[in-house]
């Protein structure tokens, strides 16, 4: 199958997280290949830039006549470019494809990362080339001569940086993760959560996914929409390798993508199991049962594997009537999905037949046990996300255990959290062991 191709021209970033090596990453990521030219190499890692050495530009331009004479430029982007003269060579130097750019002027440390002289040469030189101009809140200041305090701040910026270009996108980071983008004469604003502390290559990334998404064929709406939901995953699984900013985790995609089959084959071995438990169908309520088992921090219930139907009693004995899959419950998965909100170690999750013996049972094991009164309930919410919620706040701490005696046309329930699949069939374990004595 062949790939279509993005360059990304920037500095490299020797602790890898942003730079050429958070393109090339995102490039990967999102199923692009990926070409470079590099301008600077920086020696730098999470806590900050310890130096810069800019490339001499007659390499600069072998480069880019290097990716230029082999490969087919579907869009590109630029990001650290630290020199009046290095923005000028790429300006004079780069083809008729899309334009990302991104414009680099301080590292996440505070760093900066290019001269001041070279402001100037990015507004009159490439600005007016490029698609996209994609300044954080810091950079759409210094281009655009305005204090930005406010979404209507972002506004009047990107209509002033836009008299350079086509289409600027103001990254709100600093205004709680909301971005404004000025296209074609209507202004857009995508949102997504906010999340606090330092992140180092967020500012690559997302410009990297968006000339991504560009060269796959999507508008530039649509592209800039794909990729704040594609940052947004990449900050919420980021990491800490070393002391100061976390990095972006640019693969998540890939890696959830490879997460889930293990999440199948986990879950229908426990199922297998579990059912073969002697005395497991006194467990079994009228509805049913599901076990459910979810991806780590699950967006929703796409995100949680459950059994496609139930398991049931039949003949005196439990039957699982059904195969494991993604988005196959709704009751258990709400459970579990608002506990993992409150504890993330809260992966996996089953639901078990309330009576006063086998509440007891459960308490005999020394589990921690919480309940909730669907009386209490307040109109318009779901019951399994608000009793959920409710009984972990009430206990105070993370229970094994959640129950509720029911109400009219509601069967009593007790459901057990754990953090995996075996971590739950363990504690069916000790509650049919209680229930045996």
């Amino acid at each position: 199958m062949k790939k279509v191709t993005c360059l990304t021209i920037a500095g490299a970033d020797s602790g890898g997280g942003a730079g050429i090596q958070a393109d090339l990453k995102t490039f990967a990521a999102l199923g692009v290949h990926g070409v470079s030219v590099i301008t600077s190499v920086t020696a730098q890692n999470t806590q900050g830039v310890e130096g810069v050495h800019n490339l001499p530009q007659s390499f600069i331009k072998r480069q880019m006549e290097a990716v230029h004479a082999d490969f087919e430029i579907a869009t590109a982007k630029t990001g650290m470019l630290a020199t009046e003269e290095i923005i000028k060579l790429v300006a004079n130097n780069v083809g008729d494809y899309p334009l990302v750019v991104d414009p680099v002027m301080v590292a996440t440390s505070g760093d900066k990362l290019q001269e001041s002289s070279a402001v100037e040469a990015l507004k009159k030189h490439l600005l007016p080339k490029a698609a996209l101009v994609t300044p954080n809140i810091h950079e759409a200041e210094v281009l655009s001569g305005i204090k930005i305090r406010s979404l209507e701040d972002a506004r009047e910026a990107a209509l002033r940086i836009a008299e350079n270009t086509k289409a600027v996108l103001v990254k709100g980071g600093h205004l709680r993760g909301v971005d404004v983008l000025y296209h074609e004469g209507e202004f857009y604003e995508f949102s997504s959560e906010y999340y606090k502390g330092r992140y180092h290559g967020t500012g690559c990334t997302y410009s990297a996914a968006i000339t991504a998404y560009l060269a796959k064929g999507l508008e530039l709406k649509e592209a800039v929409e794909k990729a704040k939901e594609y940052i947004a995953d990449a900050i919420r699984y980021s990491y800490s390798p070393g002391k100061g900013a976390r990095i972006l985790n640019q693969l998540i995609n890939i890696e959830r993508e490879a997460m889930r089959h293990a999440v199948l084959v986990d879950l229908e071995a426990a199922v297998e199991e579990v059912v073969n438990l002697p005395g497991f169908q006194r467990l079994i309520p009228e509805v049913g049962i599901n076990f459910v088992y979810s991806l780590p921090n699950p967006k929703g219930a796409e995100d949680v594997a459950g059994i496609r139907g139930r398991i049931v009693k039949a003949g005196g004995r439990a039957v699982i009537a059904g195969c494991v899959g993604f988005a196959a419950s709704q009751h258990v998965s709400r459970v579990l999905l608002a506990a993992s909100r409150k504890h993330p170690s809260v992966r996996s999750a089953i639901n078990i037949r309330y009576s006063p013996e086998t509440l007891k049972a459960v308490e005999e094991t020394g589990l921690k046990v919480a309940s909730f009164s669907r009386d209490d309930e307040p109109p318009g919410v779901s019951t399994m996300e608000w009793g959920t919620l409710k009984a972990i706040e009430d206990h105070g701490e993370l229970p094994d255990a959640i129950y509720d005696e029911g109400a009219v046309g509601k069967e009593p329930m007790i459901r057990l959290l754990g953090k995996n699949p075996q971590d739950i069939v363990l504690k069916v374990r000790r509650i049919l062991k209680e229930l045996a004595k």
